[in-house]
């Protein structure tokens, strides 16, 4: 691990870094935020998984996280959403795939299947990284995401049940089997078979057998990707028959952007802390 920058900001440290992966087959840039409370004791790591086009920075920048998770303790990791590299395959073009929109997947078909496997870098690869790096304590995790990181977020608490202890989503892409967005991207990572994509497809997850104690949704209703995109009615409609208890949050007039996104980040924060708990 080498580090790109630290500064300091409400006590803690925030910091840029970066590593080689082999998960990925190339150098992934990620930001981490140390509270003050770490020169005392290990703290809970919050994972934060961005959306389309974004890098670890959108949030570090717009998210207005920092005052908050300094006060709760928390730690706050800010993954890539992609490999990157002038080797790795893309299509400039399109800012649904590719560089920039790796949909947290573990790519299966030629050329992306070298590089695309951001499921095993956010799952297995990074958190042996920062448990080795940063003071945290592993067993008090939890997960949140925006869009394709709402859906990363929730995909992975899904299917790692006992690693998680939280679990929230801001405007997540609810079904990605079927929507206008992800179904092409789906294609070309994992193959025309759609029966492998529900690996990755939190309503298909969720049909299947999978299960996560609770999870927190907020929606923008003036958000033009909702009827499309994201899906949140039909999440909902999977959360209902499985008895997982989905609060859904319609909150009228915002958007997709960093200015919804930076309203209720510290709601989640505080719901996270809680479920995270101390165990001093």
């Amino acid at each position: 691990m080498k580090t790109i920058s630290t500064d300091k900001s409400y006590g803690g440290t925030q910091g840029v870094y970066v590593e080689r992966s082999e998960a990925c087959d190339c150098d992934m840039t990620f930001a981490v935020f140390v509270p003050p409370q770490a020169a005392e004791r290990n703290l809970p790591v919050l994972w934060y998984l961005s959306g389309l086009t974004c890098t670890h920075a959108n949030v570090m920048d717009k998210g207005e996280y920092r005052r908050l998770a300094a006060e709760l303790g928390l730690v706050i990791v800010c993954p890539d959403t992609s490999p990157r590299g002038d080797h790795v395959p893309d299509e400039a073009d399109n800012w649904q795939f590719g560089k920039g929109a790796g949909f947290y997947v573990d790519a299966t078909q030629p050329p992306y299947a070298a590089n695309y496997r951001m499921y095993s870098y956010i799952v297995d690869e990074l958190p042996k990284l920062i448990a080795a790096e940063f003071p945290v304590d592993m067993d008090r995790q939890g997960i949140f995401g925006h869009s394709m990181g709402g859906h990363g977020a929730i995909t992975i608490a899904l299917k790692n049940p006992d690693r998680f202890q939280s679990c929230s989503a801001f405007a997540p892409i609810s079904h990605p089997s079927v929507s206008g967005w992800s179904m092409p991207a789906f294609r070309k990572y994992l193959g025309a078979d759609e029966k492998t994509w529900r690996a990755y497809d939190a309503c298909s997850l969720i049909e299947d057998g999978h299960r996560f104690p609770e999870l927190l949704v907020d929606q923008g209703t003036a958000d033009s990707f909702l009827e499309d995109g994201l899906r949140p009615g039909e999440l909902n409609q999977a959360c209902e028959a499985a008895g997982i208890d989905l609060q859904l949050r319609m909150q009228e007039g915002y958007g997709h952007s960093y200015f919804f996104i930076s309203t209720f980040m510290e709601d989640h924060l505080r719901w996270h802390a809680q479920r995270l708990g101390d165990r001093k």
